[in-house]
């Protein structure tokens, strides 16, 4: 069974740094693209990063230069390392393991990034 859990969200200031990790079971990653998500209040879910198992990566324009997506080797965690953070990241931050051919799409529960003075 495929399970996404993540952690590492908080209240954080205008260019703090906060690491969110997102811990995999089930997951066989060369089967996925992993990615983070976020949501802001009334707002749709937008896509934050993603990592392919080659290690190419795709990051939203708003988030490029500040956010790092990687895979902590061995072992099924992923992470988003943000960095310089502003109010406008606030939002919940999900990760996902979306299949590269077919079946079922994977999200964990989020975790909430508050940035604010």
């Amino acid at each position: 069974q495929i399970q996404l859990v993540e952690s590492g969200g908080g209240l954080a200031q205008p260019g703090d740094s906060l690491r969110l990790s997102c811990k995999t079971t089930g997951v066989t990653f060369s089967w996925y693209i992993m990615g983070w998500y976020r949501q802001a209040p009334e707002k749709q879910r937008e896509l934050v990063a993603t990592l392919e198992f080659d290690g190419t990566t795709n990051y939203a324009d708003a988030v490029k230069g500040r956010f790092t997506i990687s895979r902590t080797m061995p072992g099924g965690t992923f992470d988003l390392q943000m960095d310089n953070l502003k109010p406008e990241d606030t939002a919940v931050y999900y990760c996902n393991a979306r299949p590269k051919t077919w079946g079922d799409t994977y999200w964990g529960q989020g975790t909430r990034v508050t940035v604010s003075s």
